[in-house]
């Protein structure tokens, strides 16, 4: 479950991920979110989305079982957020769902020590999370896909992680 906080972190400050074509990867790097992390924009460019996200840099890159994760944050919102907005977070591990579960975005920002309203403009976000040490070894695939009070795409990220060897 904190593998779950820290990437929704990840979500709330701010693919053609790795798209999987017969068994291939294809990773369109202008899709990358800036920064040192594995994550992705869902669609292409974000160019139309509220949180035109600045940086997100993990440490370590990739994230490790066991250890600190250390998230560093920054992005710019376009217009104010307010109660109502919300994450749709997808975990998976292989083609197993783990998690998927629509959460108000509002309650979360508290894991980031922020709440709403999110006034426009600029957002920088850092934090610690503690990962579990007994993470089952394998790829994850986790999508967080975060909207406004209204349903405007405020910002779609994904990741995938590969734990243990």
């Amino acid at each position: 479950m904190k593998l779950t906080i820290c990437l929704l972190s990840f979500a709330l400050s701010s693919l053609a991920n790795p798209l999987f074509l017969g068994g291939q990867e294809i990773i369109l790097e202008d899709t990358k979110v800036p920064g040192d992390n594995p994550l992705y924009f869902c669609t292409g460019s974000p160019s139309e989305d509220l949180l035109i996200v600045d940086h997100v840099n993990l440490l370590p890159n990739p994230p490790v079982a066991g250890e600190t994760l250390s998230i560093d944050a920054a992005g710019n919102f376009t217009q104010r957020v307010e109660d109502g907005a919300y994450v749709v977070l997808t975990v998976k591990y292989g083609l197993i769902t783990l998690i998927k579960t629509k959460e108000n975005l509002c309650e979360q920002l508290a894991n980031v020590d922020k709440e709403c309203p999110v006034e426009k403009g600029e957002m920088k976000v850092t934090k610690q999370v503690d990962l579990p040490s007994q993470v089952p070894p394998g790829k994850y695939f986790v999508q967080a896909d975060v909207y406004n009070e209204n349903d405007e795409r405020l910002t779609c990220m994904t990741a995938t992680v590969r734990f243990g060897s």
